[in-house]
């Protein structure tokens, strides 16, 4: 992947933890490392095709200095996402601020953080079969929207199947989201269980009724033991509800244990 650096370009702003910082003032010196393909800007000389980059350091500075943060570390994280927001080509970026002027009444050079985020690729698996089934998983998917760091790139068709597991109960509406995030698995993970609690959901039989449940099929080719999110989803394959949708809407994205793709698996479970 290509790369964008912009080095130690300087802000005045008023962030630090002590009311003097918050007052007076210093001086910050912002870093930026963008991760995107630059090809197409460099054969045809459209500097739309990549970053401008006299008018980023424009808009960081706006957005550096539109609150005063305790911490630079929050203030990475703000420009680090309205980067990854303002500017799609962008698949990675990185910022450093550094704090020359640190009070800590001790001689260095600088202090200074680094963070790093970028797009992620993930499939949510979604499924409901108690109340408005309909009006559940609208809900769901306009809380998955509004949740930062998410961005829905695609939903597969809404289906009924039939229970999976627990077979007593009423037939399920499904349908799978492919996203991209800016998120980490686990802190992904805990987002739509807050979703799901929204909306009232309830975990008291294993695979039983339930008014909305969210799963996170893959992320990227991501190979997980985390008991909080285990990545990819156990026994995802063995679903032929799940393999519909995302043969739909990813026929060729290859399961990173069986290396097989979607269209694939589908195949040979429809298979007598």
């Amino acid at each position: 992947m290509d790369k964008l650096y912009i080095k130690d370009f300087e802000v005045f702003a008023y962030h630090g933890v002590f009311p003097e910082e918050k007052t007076l003032g210093q001086k910050f010196l912002i870093s930026v490392t963008l991760s995107l393909d630059m090809q197409e800007a460099a054969l045809t000389g459209d500097l739309t095709k990549s970053v401008h980059y006299g008018e980023l350091c424009h808009a960081l500075e706006v957005e550096f200095k539109k609150e005063s943060y305790d911490l630079i570390e929050t203030a990475g994280e703000m420009l680090t996402t309205y980067v990854l927001k303002h500017y799609p080509m962008v698949k990675h970026v990185s910022i450093m601020i550094k704090k020359p002027w640190a009070p800590i009444l001790k001689s260095m050079d600088t202090v200074a953080i680094e963070i790093n985020r970028g797009w992620h690729q993930a499939f949510i698996g979604l499924g409901t079969n108690m109340g408005d089934r309909n009006q559940n998983l609208n809900l769901a998917i306009e809380a998955i929207r509004a949740t930062p760091g998410i961005e829905v790139l695609t939903q597969s068709t809404i289906i009924e199947t039939e229970p999976w597991g627990y077979t007593d109960q009423d037939a399920f509406l499904n349908c799978v989201l492919k996203i991209r995030t800016t998120l980490p698995p686990h802190i992904l993970m805990s987002q739509l269980l807050d979703i799901e609690l929204g909306l009232k959901r309830e975990r008291t039989i294993h695979w039983g009724p339930r008014t909305i449940d969210l799963d996170i099929l893959f992320y990227d080719n991501l190979v997980t033991d985390d008991p909080h999110v285990i990545l990819p989803h156990p026994r995802v394959q063995e679903r032929a509800f799940v393999m519909e949708s995302m043969a739909e809407i990813a026929p060729y994205f290859v399961h990173p244990l069986l290396n097989q793709r979607m269209s694939e698996i589908l195949d040979n479970l429809k298979r007598p």
